[in-house]
């Protein structure tokens, strides 16, 4: 019991205390792991776990596009939303299907993600503005060269 609680107790000051980057990531890991777990609990024919665990990833998804900065995200954020929708109806069809291969679809969506926003999130802010400001000069050549043909 009270190990639980000092889990619980670390998990949540984990929450509370992590950037924004990192939550993300966290979120991922979430939603990852109790998927795994659901089919798992499938397997063992232990549906109400299942279903829990189903619940839990629905909600971090869900969390996930709640928290979606549409002006500052553009067309990246709509994209986003357009994945976690995806990815919701997906793991609906899983459930009611009791297709657990489906499940395995949106894990594997999940971790290209999760590997994207590390890298993003692993990379200090100038280094990234660098980034960009050469991605606008090279799309600047594209263009104006597109334009003198």
């Amino acid at each position: 019991m009270y190990q639980q609680n000092g889990i619980q107790f670390y998990r949540r000051t984990n929450v509370v205390t992590a950037d924004p980057g990192k939550l993300v990531i966290m979120c991922y890991e979430g939603a990852i792991d109790n998927l795994i777990i659901a089919k798992q609990k499938y397997a063992e024919k232990k549906y109400e776990d299942k279903s829990r665990h189903i619940n839990k990833a629905k909600d971090i998804i869900d969390e996930l596009m709640c928290s979606l900065d549409f002006k500052k995200g553009g067309v990246i954020a709509r994209n986003l939303e357009s994945l976690y929708n995806y990815m919701i109806r997906r793991i609906l069809l899983a459930d009611a299907n009791r297709s657990m291969d489906i499940i395995d679809e949106v894990v594997g969506m999940l971790r290209e993600l999760l590997s994207a926003w590390e890298e993003v999130f692993a990379k200090p802010e100038i280094e990234l503005q660098a980034k960009a400001v050469r991605l606008d000069a090279n799309s600047k050549q594209q263009v104006s060269g597109y334009m003198t043909m």
